[in-house]
């Protein structure tokens, strides 16, 4: 069974990832975000066609507690966030997290 990506965030964000084919996404506005965006990733995270979710490492801030906690300790589907202070430090955690080992351990 092939898993999909789902992006998660504002229209501006998600709107280069439908033109590149992404499916499933949910656009939660930038004024909404404090009151929306929770729900919107707890629905996300609970679709069992979504492999990858992608979101803005910006709108992490915006998360309460416990829907942060759900999505950086879930396994499948993966959290990927972009932007921001990521880095390669963050991207580092990303691919660690995603796949169990650390590719750049020396």
């Amino acid at each position: 069974m092939s898993q999909e990506i789902a992006v998660v965030g504002s229209p501006d964000f998600t709107t280069g990832f439908r033109l590149a084919g992404v499916r499933k996404f949910r656009n939660v506005p930038d004024e909404e975000k404090d009151e929306s965006l929770d729900e919107a990733v707890m629905e996300t995270l609970d679709d069992d066609e979504v492999g990858i979710i992608v979101m803005h490492d910006d709108d992490m801030d915006h998360l309460s507690r416990q829907a942060r906690q759900a999505v950086e300790g879930s396994i499948e589907p993966v959290l990927v966030t972009l932007g921001g202070g990521a880095g390669a430090g963050g991207l580092r955690e990303q691919i660690k997290r995603a796949i169990g080992i650390d590719l750049m351990d020396e």
